[in-house]
């Protein structure tokens, strides 16, 4: 279902929840909260070359990358064919180019090893990730299917009571490597599992890293850095990226 207020396309799927907006006179800019934090990767994988999209729902990010990002080619696997119908239709989706291809399929079906730098995860069935999305053979297989260095990037909802549960199984997939925050507003929790990264970056650095980032693509990246303090190890001096192992 499509439904529009105040200048705000949004598109349901399976009840009332938003699954994704548009601002009719921005299309291509990210209007929900949650994908603007999901663009945090870029603190530590500036420069991806090769994404892989499991879920596009109204195409927000897949567009995003595909204005702003010029040097990465963005694959999409979407299992609704309505989806992508609506999504070409009423959302500004654009046809596949040479840095753009959207596929109906099956995204778990689609990992390979070393296949991509990029992995975005963002799909629900009834406010839910689906089993298959969630699974250990899942994070098993997206780990191996980044090239390193590398990003895994997900997004779950704040109240998903197996939440504790995911997070563990993707951090023992990434061995450890996984940083998770809270969405500024939105309710949800943005998780990046990281290939290839460094065992700790200064705050300094990722605060530098996060005001050149805001100055190019107007999100507040400064804040994504603050909100990383809560559900991450760190001291004065840095973010843990991966705990050290137990002597």
């Amino acid at each position: 279902m499509v439904s529009e207020e105040r200048g705000v396309r949004h598109l349901h799927m399976g009840g009332e929840a938003i699954q994704s907006a548009m601002r009719l006179a921005d299309p291509f800019a990210l209007e929900l909260d949650y994908t603007r934090c999901m663009m945090a990767f870029l603190l530590f994988h500036p420069d991806p070359r090769q994404a892989l999209m499991i879920g596009l729902g109204g195409g927000s990010l897949a567009k995003f990358f595909h204005q702003r990002l010029r040097g990465l080619r963005t694959h999409v696997l979407e299992t609704d064919e309505r989806v992508i119908a609506t999504a070409r239709s009423l959302f500004h989706v654009p046809a596949d180019d040479a840095r753009l291809h959207v596929e109906h399929g099956d995204g778990v079906a689609a990992l390979a090893p070393e296949c991509c730098d990029l992995l975005v995860v963002d799909g629900f069935e009834d406010e839910a990730p689906p089993a298959a999305l969630v699974s250990q053979d899942f994070f098993d297989a997206a780990w191996c299917a980044l090239r390193e260095p590398g990003a895994f990037v997900m997004n779950v909802m704040n109240d998903d009571r197996l939440l504790d549960r995911h997070l563990r199984r993707i951090e023992r997939a990434f061995d450890g490597a996984v940083i998770a925050f809270p969405a500024l507003r939105d309710p949800n929790i943005v998780v990046l599992g990281l290939k290839g990264a460094p065992a700790s970056v200064a705050w300094g650095t990722l605060r530098a890293r996060a005001d050149a980032l805001a100055q190019k693509y107007g999100l507040p990246f400064p804040r994504y850095v603050e909100r990383m303090r809560g559900m991450n190890r760190w001291s004065a001096a840095a973010l843990t990226i991966r705990p050290r192992p137990s002597p």
